[in-house]
């Protein structure tokens, strides 16, 4: 597939749509209660059968010194490093329990500390939670791992970074949102553009071998000419990768968003015009457009999974490792093992209620039967490569493509209509104008979103 994306704002107003990002098919949406512990326990000792399966370890870190009002990730506002201490022990009880599922021989690929905050914690906390992942599940340092964590630039300084470093992360995605002090107001997320530069510095300098920068438009006050500062700004320190994000701005789902002033929002036309100019400005620094809100220099494992056609998309975005099962830790985290999803509970009480009583902190999730395993393999395509191979799908999963997806195939013809994809009797592919609406194709194979949709859970496509 080319890599080359089109940004037509008509045919983007056209279709805009609400939908799901589809880190996961079948979504978050489907997951229930009938999941528990019980399932997973089964998951993980079936998926043991290849005791050199990789692993992945998903750590979620929910603390947070102050809310960011356009933030909705599951979090707890706090300044008490003692309330991670009680957060830190039981976390420690959850990894030595899940990692007595699986086969020590399985190496550990990779590493994501998400969050909250990462870096809320304390030197003695960070080496703590590294030290009881070592014992329990044995880190890996071959030079080809994956171990990364997401950043707060108020929160580190040099020793902190090189800390990390000497913990093993050699990733790390940098979260800067904004650099217009106006905007930055707007959303309680004050930090100096030389701040966020003088991280990026000294990532490199320690040996991070992979700095990503996360921005969002759509934010209160936002304007062409700010955004294209913050750009210009970002670019300066030639990050790696860029994940820029529209703000899907859902008060009835996210509480510190209802401290957000609707009237100071960009309208529809202004956030496409904020589109388009990201991807002209980040295409013409040289940036791959790789899929939904990613760029990465050309050099970059993720625009060499594109073109060699192994790319991933997982609970964190895009990845390269399909090959690893996903075991996620902490509060409300999502893992993926095998034919199978599973949450921990959302809520701290929850999570400590299970952990206490000896109980894997998974309440919800889903095993997938062989319709969502051929739909998730003809949406992951979709959505990693922009292409759907008739003859290659109707092998993996012993169908007739045309067949099964009659309907479907049907319903596409929208999309060629608009000039957003082309079928003929091999396969489906989008072309570069309709990359930038991925989610809408693949929404066309997705069994479940007509009982879905109506609730008011997912973004806009754009």
């Amino acid at each position: 597939m080319t890599s080359a994306v089109r940004f037509d704002p008509e045919l983007v107003r056209r279709h805009d749509r609400l939908g799901p990002r589809y880190t996961s098919y079948p979504t978050a949406v489907q997951f229930h209660e009938g999941f528990g512990e019980r399932e997973y326990r089964a998951a993980a000792q079936a998926s043991n059968t290849d005791a050199d399966r990789p692993l992945s370890l998903y750590v979620h870190i929910p603390f947070c010194s102050s809310p960011c009002f356009y933030c909705g990730c599951n979090k707890v506002v706090t300044r008490s490093v003692e309330r991670a201490d009680v957060y830190l022990e039981r976390l420690d009880r959850e990894v030595a329990l899940q990692a007595s599922l699986f086969a020590r021989s399985r190496p550990i690929e990779q590493l994501h500390f998400g969050g909250g905050t990462p870096t809320f914690l304390t030197h003695s906390q960070l080496e703590s939670v590294v030290a009881s992942l070592d014992r329990h599940f044995g880190l890996n340092n071959d030079s080809l791992r994956e171990y990364s964590i997401e950043i707060d630039p108020r929160t580190v300084g040099f020793e902190t970074l090189a800390l990390l470093r000497a913990l093993g992360f050699n990733r790390m995605s940098v979260g800067v949102q904004d650099c217009d002090p106006d905007v930055q107001r707007a959303v309680n997320r004050f930090q100096p553009p030389e701040e966020i530069l003088r991280v990026i510095q000294q990532a490199r300098q320690l040996g991070f071998g992979s700095v990503s920068v996360d921005l969002i438009y759509g934010l209160p006050l936002q304007t062409l000419g700010s955004f294209e500062r913050t750009l210009d700004t970002v670019l300066t320190a030639r990050p790696d990768r860029l994940a820029v994000y529209g703000y899907a701005h859902m008060p009835q789902l996210f509480k510190p968003q209802k401290r957000i002033k609707v009237e100071q929002l960009p309208t529809s036309d202004t956030r496409l015009e904020l589109l388009g100019l990201t991807i002209g400005k980040l295409t013409d620094a040289g940036y791959v457009y790789v899929g939904m809100d990613h760029f990465a220099l050309p050099d970059d494992e993720l625009v060499r999974a594109l073109g060699e056609g192994h790319l991933h998309r997982n609970f964190q975005g895009y990845s390269t490792r399909a090959h690893c099962d996903l075991v996620g830790l902490g509060v409300s985290s999502i893992g993926k093992i095998g034919n199978s999803y599973a949450q921990n509970a959302k809520t701290l009480p929850e999570y400590y209620a299970a952990i206490e009583s000896g109980r894997l902190a998974v309440q919800r999730g889903l095993w997938l039967n062989d319709d969502d395993i051929l739909r998730r393999d003809v949406i992951q395509n979709l959505m990693c490569h922009g292409i759907i191979d008739f003859d290659a799908v109707s092998s993996r999963h012993s169908i007739d493509f045309k067949k099964y997806f009659a309907s479907e195939l049907g319903r596409l013809t929208q999309f060629v209509g608009d000039g957003l994809a082309t079928i003929d009797e091999r396969r489906i592919e989008a072309t570069p104008a309709g990359r930038l609406l991925i989610r809408n194709i693949a929404m066309t194979f997705d069994a479940y979103l007509g009982t879905a949709e109506a609730r008011p859970v997912f973004s806009k496509a754009i």
